[in-house]
């Protein structure tokens, strides 16, 4: 059975003592739970992805409580000339188990597409890192009925031929609903996530699909996400604004199923 992921990407937000804090609020929830259970563990994994800059401080400010700690993103390379770049064996060594790759941002803003997001998840794969690769349509595509089509498109394109099905995630981001207060229905997201593991099963197997995560993002809170979250083949959520509220992330976290 795939334990569900709830994840946060705190995006380019936060200064040094706002993240430490931010990682501290949530720690002690975990270590409030464990120790009283009032309220309860949220059943599922939690992570945190945090600016390259708060890494360091918010792994210290998590120690102990099992959350987990991601990267935004992963140069392709192990080292060399790449100016403002940073590897995944860098974040590796700074106590990171994840990293986010093909984020809509990334592919918009930056130009990558899916063979550069295959390249990075393969180097997250190679330093021991679960790649969470991000895939999702435009409005327009979407409004052209092409949303399946492309989404299923960027899952053939950005995933490397050889990995363990449980050291990969994949995040269904439709671009539309990323920082815009829109959200897919529960039964869009339910559409394209069977999609996605349709997908996967042709080209992997049955056994092997079955074992990967998909997350769905865009706008999810603490308001829908019980809603989103409630379809069999919705393994958590990669959450953008609301994870930068404690009392938000938590929230959403108790929403699993």
């Amino acid at each position: 059975m795939r334990r569900p992921l709830i994840a946060g990407n705190w995006k380019m937000n936060g200064r040094l003592a706002d993240g430490r804090l931010l990682a501290e609020e949530i720690a002690q929830r975990v270590h409030r739970a464990t120790e009283t259970g009032v309220p309860p563990l949220p059943a599922c994994d939690l992570l945190v992805c945090p600016p390259f800059t708060l890494l360091e401080a918010v792994h210290r400010a998590l120690a102990g409580s099992g959350v987990l700690l991601g990267g935004q993103d992963c140069h392709p390379e192990a080292c060399g000339a790449h100016t403002g770049d940073v590897s995944a064996a860098m974040l590796a060594d700074l106590g990171c188990s994840y990293v986010i790759v093909g984020h809509s941002e990334r592919r918009q803003n930056h130009g990558e597409d899916d063979a550069l997001v295959r390249a990075k998840a393969a180097a997250a794969i190679a330093e021991d890192l679960v790649p969470i690769v991000c895939v999702g349509e435009t409005e327009a595509e979407r409004d052209e009925g092409r949303a399946l089509a492309v989404v299923t498109g960027q899952v053939a394109g950005s995933l490397p031929e050889l990995f363990e099905p449980p050291r990969l995630v994949l995040a269904y981001e439709p671009v539309w609903a990323i920082g815009t207060g829109k959200t897919a229905t529960p039964e869009d997201a339910a559409e394209v996530h069977r999609a996605i593991r349709g997908a996967l099963a042709e080209r992997y197997g049955a056994e092997a699909a079955g074992a990967v995560r998909i997350l769905y993002g865009g706008s999810v809170k603490p308001e829908n996400a019980a809603a989103l979250l409630g379809d069999a083949d919705v393994d958590g959520a990669l959450v953008g604004g609301a994870s930068l509220k404690a009392d938000d992330f938590w929230r959403i976290a108790e929403a699993v199923g």
